[in-house]
């Protein structure tokens, strides 16, 4: 017989079947031993972790290559560098002095020695030695050597005439950059320099003659209108005259141990017989010269630096035409090796690190979280308790050499300029030594470069080094008027002004780091409104010549300040002409 259950009882049992259920579940079935899910290995995760990292999120670290040397039978090639943080790139390629196992030249099928040569006039005999033997036997290995960008018409002029008896396949040609100076070159002279640039006038700079470092003082002369001396035997009150050193690291003890010399005099423009003393008031240096200075004397500051010149000094490698166009696919590997390195030290703390290490073993000096702190720059007080800025370079990857030589978006072609540049300089300085130097397409074959980023474009992800530039120029560097010629009372420029412009495009380039003001001037002949107006208008006019030239227009700013500010007396013809002026100001 059925039993018909009443619906209050039904809800009852449901609850007790579901407490006894709970109960088993809690107190039984979730205490039991389980199979555990698979654990999903996630690999070692790394972003990008450098402040310049130029690789996006997603990017991945490559592995870091064994201490073993590699001997994978590939294209032998020895390298000559000096003590530079800016071949950070090569450090890592390699992964030791001699090519490692698993290092990206090892990759490339590359054996690659890197040897340290700090003497310039050392590497040209290795290089005329190698293109000697290279053509006697093509089995020779390479040799490479890198350098001071700025400085390369002086070595080209030097190797080049060395090289002339071997035929024109055995000239030197440069085919890619790795890296830059980015604040480690620079020149450091008196707190009082930086207030006021004409206080260096009649005073001394200790620096390697005809050299990059020489340059940044010749750099900084120029655009406020200082003169330099070129004659380093004698002392000219109205310039800034040089003290030679013998390289980089002399240049700085010179300061440190307070050398004096005597000099005979210069007056309006002629040596006489009369003697002076003289002593080093200032240094142009790179690190560990700007270190040394700092911590074994300091009481300088950095009056300009390759931060603000920021293109003034890429590092730029050179080889044999013949080598080059015998192993083309070499170079091309080599390029795409350099430049993922870059990609690699930029992004990664540890491929820096790592960097650094080998840079310690290369050079022999220091160890590697010297060469990493200096790599980054750093700020510290010198010996006198002040603040000073020491080191600082960059890596370059491939969109970066790309740029440097013109092959980039906004097609600059960033070195022809500083070559030209620095070239011309050096002519118009010392015209007896060194009465021209070789041409620019002569010695720079873009071929290289030009095929690999045309062929790899997956090498171009990486994001060039960024400038950024203040709003407004509340610091200057430098400051210089210019004449430059309008219509009578039009901002329309006289094309008879074209190649003055070219020259403040010049100057530009070089201090790429540096924010460009063009500001205005008129005398005071006409009203006020008219004078401010008419001197905006011709501001904007060299604004915009510069910008189709390709500058980026964040970078330039243009004011017109009309007769407010004048640099001579209005009331003479002469006055009212040197007052008429377009004044160009390189700042932060």
């Amino acid at each position: 017989m059925s039993v018909k259950v009443k619906p209050g009882g039904k809800i009852l049992g449901i609850i007790i079947v579901l407490g006894a259920i709970y109960a088993a579940k809690v107190f039984w079935w979730d205490k039991r031993p389980q199979q555990a899910k698979a654990a999903a290995e996630i690999g070692q995760v790394k972003l990008p972790d450098a402040p310049e990292a130029s690789l996006s999120k997603d990017a991945v670290m490559l592995s870091l290559p064994s201490a073993d040397e590699a001997l994978n039978g590939g294209t032998k090639i020895e390298w000559r560098i000096m003590a530079w943080n800016s071949q950070f790139p090569l450090m890592y390629a390699n992964g030791g002095a001699k090519t490692t196992k698993g290092s990206l030249l090892d990759k490339a099928q590359l054996q690659l020695e890197i040897i340290r040569q700090d003497d310039c006039n050392k590497s040209i005999a290795d290089m005329v030695k190698f293109a000697q033997e290279y053509k006697a036997n093509p089995n020779t290995p390479g040799v490479f050597a890198s350098f001071m960008g700025d400085g390369m018409p002086m070595f080209f002029a030097a190797l080049a005439k060395e090289l002339e008896p071997l035929g024109p396949d055995y000239q030197p040609i440069a085919f890619y950059t790795m890296g830059k100076s980015y604040g480690e070159d620079k020149l450091m002279g008196p707190v009082d320099w930086k207030r006021d640039p004409k206080n260096a006038i009649g005073k001394t700079v200790a620096c390697v003659l005809r050299d990059g470092d020489m340059n940044i003082l010749v750099k900084w002369a120029g655009d406020n209108g200082l003169r330099v001396n070129p004659d380093e035997t004698t002392y000219d009150r109205n310039a800034i005259n040089l003290i030679a050193a013998n390289d980089f690291l002399d240049a700085a003890n010179k300061y440190i141990a307070d050398y004096k010399e005597s000099r005979k005099l210069v007056v309006d423009g002629k040596k006489i017989s009369k003697d002076t003393t003289v002593g080093v008031d200032a240094v142009s240096t790179w690190t560990p010269g700007d270190v040394n200075v700092a911590q074994k004397r300091g009481g300088l500051v950095n009056i300009a630096s390759t931060r603000e010149y920021s293109s003034q000094m890429p590092n730029i490698t050179i080889t044999i035409k013949k080598f080059a166009y015998d192993h083309r696919t070499d170079m091309e590997n080599l390029i795409m090796a350099l430049s993922q390195a870059g990609d690699q030290v930029r992004s990664f703390s540890e491929a820096k690190a790592f960097a650094a290490e080998v840079s310690a073993k290369v050079y022999a000096e220091q160890d590697a979280a010297y060469w990493l702190k200096y790599y980054n720059g750093v700020e510290e007080k010198d010996a006198q308790g002040m603040n000073v800025s020491l080191g600082g370079s960059m890596a370059y990857n491939l969109a970066d050499a790309a740029n440097m030589f013109g092959l980039g978006k906004d097609g600059i072609d960033r070195y022809k300029i500083v070559y030209n540049t620095f070239g011309d300089i050096l002519v118009k300085m010392y015209p007896e030594l060194v009465p021209s130097y070789p041409v620019y397409n002569k010695v720079v074959d873009k071929s290289f470069i030009a095929s690999v980023v045309s062929n790899h474009p997956e090498l171009l992800e990486g994001s060039t080094i960024k400038q950024e530039y203040a709003s407004e120029i509340t610091k200057e560097v430098s400051s210089k008027s210019y004449e430059i010629q309008f219509e009578t009372g039009s901002a329309q420029i006289k094309k008879n002004s074209y190649p003055v412009l070219e020259e403040i495009l010049k100057s530009a380039v070089v201090a790429e780091g540096l924010k460009l003001g063009v500001y205005g001037h008129t005398d005071n002949v006409g009203n006020d409104q008219s004078n401010t107006e008419l001197s905006e208008q011709r501001a904007a006019s060299v604004k915009n010549y510069l910008l189709g030239k390709g500058l980026s227009s964040e970078r330039v700013e243009a004011k017109g300040y009309g007769a407010t500010k004048p640099i001579a007396d209005n009331n003479s013809t002469e006055g009212r002409a040197r007052n008429r002026r377009v004044q160009i100001v390189l700042g932060n």
